[in-house]
């Protein structure tokens, strides 16, 4: 299962919407066959492990990272295949969460024959798909908010100058993360400071991102380097035609979400992304947009990158939140991992699920 959910990750920046899936096809004790799903509209990894395995998947045992289909999508269902091709157990990772399938792969296999299991290493098949998990369960993305800060919680001077507060190491660290997200989502503020491209460049990448930008009342200028390239998704509360004309001109499409007050309504927002099937949103925002996100609970996960600096009190602060009046209703996060890139410390944590 482990080589399986390898495998699995080789998918990480590709298979969207779809989830990352592995699967290794043992008899005898003998690797006969190994794949994984590459894109939408291709092969998913059963089928491409069964073609490999030939006549040696009969009665063997599969390993696969997550339950196989047992709907017609793009594709036809796997179950039918493993089925067809006389396999004797299947053990899989996790079920799958699509209404579609959820359980129905496994109980197709049971009503032919084939033993089943599930549950090894589920914890691992969970964080591979992540995403994918949280818009079948929760109709919206995995929501994932990456900044780069001081040790003293600065993302830039007074002035606005940010470049470069971490190293080139935690900068392609920061690039590998947007390539694996569905969209990367900014706000107006940042547009008209530093005209961002908010795409991958420091790494390979088959294949960019959306870029989502939230724009209450459509500022962008025209020349906005985000615009550039299509595959822009504009969220705003305006109704102002003539903008949003010049906007759709250049490509962008626009999504009129207000609230009450006359913002973006971040949690409609979210929904709607989750409509479009983006599985990973990665945030990369300032500090108000920032901590409208976390108040309103929009933020599932904080990739954040420290560099041994200090530049003082009157700097710019990672979020935008209320002081609490209590350090018991201070935002309580739970440290996943901590690792050094370069001379920098990489944080990945998420908010505390409340009892």
């Amino acid at each position: 299962m482990a080589r399986a959910l390898a495998l699995a990750a080789r998918g990480l920046c590709t298979t969207m919407p779809n989830p990352r899936v592995g699967c290794v096809i043992i008899r005898d004790g003998i690797v006969v066959g190994e794949g994984w799903h590459r894109q939408a509209g291709q092969p998913h990894a059963e089928i491409e492990a069964l073609r490999i395995a030939g006549d040696a998947a009969l009665g063997a045992t599969v390993y696969v990272t997550l339950e196989p289909c047992a709907h017609h999508g793009r594709t036809p269902p796997c179950a039918d295949a493993l089925i067809a091709a006389g396999v004797a157990r299947v053990v899989v990772a996790m079920e799958d969460p699509n209404p579609l399938v959820a359980g129905r792969g496994l109980e197709r296999l049971r009503a032919a024959g084939v033993q089943t299991e599930h549950g090894l290493m589920a914890g691992e098949a969970l964080e591979l798909n992540i995403g994918f998990v949280t818009r079948m369960t929760r109709g919206r993305p995995w929501t994932r908010l990456k900044a780069a800060a001081t040790l003293d919680g600065k993302t830039a001077l007074n002035n606005g100058v940010s470049q470069w507060i971490t190293g080139k190491a935690a900068r392609r660290d920061g690039h590998r993360w947007r390539a694996r997200a569905c969209a990367v989502l900014t706000g107006i503020g940042t547009v008209l400071a530093d005209d961002p491209q908010l795409n991958v460049r420091e790494i390979p990448c088959e294949r960019q991102p959306w870029r989502v930008l939230i724009d209450a009342r459509l500022d962008a200028p025209a020349t906005a380097r985000i615009l550039a390239g299509g595959q822009c998704l504009i969220a705003t509360a305006s109704d102002d035609h003539a903008k949003i004309a010049i906007l759709e001109g250049l490509g962008a499409e626009v999504v009129s979400l207000p609230n009450p007050v006359g913002k973006v309504d971040l949690q409609r927002l979210m929904q709607e992304l989750g409509r479009r099937a983006f599985n990973e949103v990665h945030v990369e925002a300032g500090f108000r947009l920032n901590g409208s996100l976390m108040r309103e609970s929009c933020i599932d996960e904080l990739l954040l990158y420290l560099a041994p600096k200090l530049i003082g009190d009157n700097a710019q602060g990672l979020f935008n939140l209320v002081a609490p009046e209590s350090l018991d209703q201070a935002t309580c996060l739970d440290v996943r991992d901590l690792r050094m890139l370069g001379k920098d410390l990489r944080i990945i944590a998420r908010p505390t699920q409340k009892a």
